[in-house]
């Protein structure tokens, strides 16, 4: 049995690891839970010991083979905890995620697969991220850009949105932006403002939070206007 602290640095690393670090710092590490870099130290030697992660001197951590399967049980409990919140509980998508935060270490293998299959096993969370399935496997990914390397004229269709905090995600809320949403980018700004065309109306959204959202370009009929 892992404590929740274990698998929350598990989680972390699996992350940081998906955002493109073959290995991942030590201050990585730490600035992503707020924690010093010898409280890092002394866990991750836990960790190694365990045989979920790979440490390097200077080099930084990855995860195992067995520590990412660890990581994708984490996230499976996360995300779909995350759909059942707001799908059956009526929860705003602002919200679960800390909620989920403290109820993935605490349920049952049954309970997770009881609450995918009331949830008719969902690709995604509400935030677009991909759920893992029973086997571990993450569904396979469709080809996306950021809306802010986006140029104008595009339309594009919302896929997935980076969660960086609950204030970024009830900013997207209020301007209509949310996953399979489609959008028209009307203005990228050289000062870093992106303006799109939503079905609430044109929004201006900053370069910083069009970074979090992931796009795929709408496929139109031959025969369809532009």
């Amino acid at each position: 049995m892992l404590s929740a602290v274990m698998e929350d640095y598990i989680k972390a690393i699996y992350a940081l690891e998906s955002d493109g670090d073959d290995r991942v710092s030590t201050s990585a590490l730490a600035d992503s839970l707020e924690v010093t870099a010898p409280t890092i130290s002394s866990m991750l030697k836990k960790l190694e010991e365990r045989g979920l992660v790979d440490r390097e001197e200077y080099k930084g951590v990855t995860l195992t083979e067995e520590g990412e399967l660890v990581a994708l049980e984490i996230l499976r409990h996360h995300r779909l905890l995350e759909a059942f919140l707001t799908e059956q509980l009526d929860y705003d998508w602002a919200d679960v995620h800390d909620e989920a935060d403290r109820l993935e270490h605490h349920v049952s293998e049954e309970l997770t697969d009881r609450i995918a299959e009331t949830l008719g096993n969902p690709p995604v969370d509400p935030h677009g991220d991909p759920i893992p399935d029973a086997e571990l496997s993450l569904p396979e990914a469709s080809e996306t850009t950021r809306l802010a390397d986006a140029d104008p004229g595009e339309r594009v269709t919302v896929r997935r949105i980076h969660h960086q905090g609950d204030e970024e995600l009830r900013y997207l809320a209020d301007a209509g932006v949310r996953p399979e949403v489609e959008l028209t980018v009307v203005d990228v700004a050289p000062f870093g403002m992106v303006t799109v065309e939503t079905p609430a109306g044109e929004q201006s959204l900053p370069e910083e939070i069009a970074r979090l959202i992931e796009v795929s370009a709408v496929v139109l009929p031959d025969d369809a206007e532009v």
